[in-house]
């Protein structure tokens, strides 16, 4: 699609062979005032995103007015089909099919639409919670609202290990599916295993949090002044996103863009971005900033995963990941997200579970002292009140 300005934004295929710009606009983030969504603010970003040429609209059930937001912007100004919208059915508070009914009916009416072109289980960690949606039901329904055309594609978004997101790969026909992934994740949760394996399958590949929630872009001095030498003139919202886009497995990068001049700037990387566009120095410039932002890890864990299977079933690489994130971004955020990513799994891999066997640490290339720095890694993760806490939402899940 040619823009008033001349631009082109470059699209990629769905499983249809539907057109998903490449650049997605992640609607979790509008900005608010007055403790509610600034409507007016959202309206003009979404529009210039739409005059830009995006076309992917990613909301959900539990971002706090963000459904009814996006719907009356597309209502009020004609934009609905020009556009794909998606939003995701938060399974976990479901415990019956005319719950996830009245959800689905609620979403339609809040975004003003009959129908959802792509439609996500929100957040697995494990298979397991797949298997309780099926148990509901879930195949039969997804298949009526296929039939009437309410729903055009449907997939899951996901926040667990790799081995749990192969095993949901496996367990369904998925349209498509949405991921955690950038350049300091490339080989944590799904990773370069599981896109690589979605796209094999004839998945789309949705990506999430691709510049961290905005940490790739705030470098280190260090890592920002090898960024600015480099000759590229890239910035670093710039790196992490051509890292994306050179993929071919990567369908559509969701960004939370909060400002006209954040669209527009990254409007302008998308435009220009493609798979193999990047050269070897740029790839050599992206493993330098990275080993820059992981000077700061405690342990030196490359989630190279020869370590596993543990035999007590202890998530090793997890642990490692999110400690190291407690030095790399803050305490609070490390701890949430290993509760989420790791905590809430039906078969939790929780450093606790060690035995000191030590059969890791004869597997492990880099000779890692892995049984002393788990339990680092527990009493840094879950202090008591995170242990509560993780509890009471492992009681309320039935895990």
């Amino acid at each position: 699609m040619e823009t008033r300005d001349g631009a082109i934004m470059k699209y990629r295929k769905d499983r249809a062979g539907n057109d998903i710009s490449q650049l997605g606009f992640g609607c979790m983030r509008f900005d608010k005032k007055m403790g509610a969504i600034d409507y007016e603010k959202a309206e003009g970003e979404v529009l210039v995103a739409i005059d830009r040429g995006v076309n992917y609209f990613d909301t959900a059930y539990l971002y706090p007015g963000s459904e009814e937001c996006l719907g009356r912007i597309l209502h009020e100004n004609g934009c609905r089909d020009m556009v794909r919208i998606a939003t995701k059915l938060p399974h976990y508070l479901m415990r019956s099919l005319q719950a996830v009914e009245k959800t689905f009916q609620e979403q339609l009416s809040r975004l003003r639409t009959d129908y959802v072109d792509y439609y996500l289980m929100h957040m697995f960690t494990d298979v397991v919670e797949w298997d309780r949606l099926k148990k509901l039901g879930i195949e039969d329904w997804i298949s009526r609202h296929k039939a009437d055309g309410s729903i055009r594609s449907i997939g899951f978004s996901y926040h667990g290990d790799t081995e749990g997101f192969l095993q949901i790969l496996d367990a369904y026909d998925w349209d498509f599916c949405q991921i955690q992934y950038n350049y300091l994740d490339e080989n944590s949760q799904a990773g370069r295993k599981g896109l690589k394996a979605a796209a094999a399958k004839g998945l789309p590949v949705i990506v999430m949090e691709p510049l961290r929630g905005g940490k790739l872009v705030q470098l280190p001095d260090k890592a920002l002044q090898e960024l600015q030498t480099s000759g590229t003139g890239y910035t670093p919202a710039e790196l992490g996103l051509r890292w994306l886009w050179d993929q071919p497995e990567v369908s559509c990068v969701l960004s939370g863009m909060n400002s006209v001049a954040m669209v527009e700037e990254n409007a302008r990387i998308a435009d220009s971005a493609e798979p193999g566009h990047l050269s070897a120095e740029d790839k050599a410039l992206v493993r330098r900033v990275k080993g820059i932002i992981r000077e700061r890890e405690k342990v030196g864990c490359t989630e190279c995963r020869y370590c596993m299977p543990c035999s007590s079933g202890v998530d090793i690489p997890g642990n490692f990941h999110h400690y190291n994130l407690m030095y790399l971004e803050s305490k609070h955020s490390a701890r949430f997200e290993f509760a989420q990513n790791v905590g809430l799994r039906k078969e939790p891999g929780f450093a606790s579970l060690c035995t000191e066997c030590g059969e890791c640490e004869q597997r492990c290339p880099q000779h890692i002292p892995i049984r002393s720095m788990l339990k680092e890694a527990d009493r840094a993760l879950r202090p008591l009140p995170y242990k509560a806490g993780i509890s009471v939402a492992r009681a309320f899940m039935g895990r």
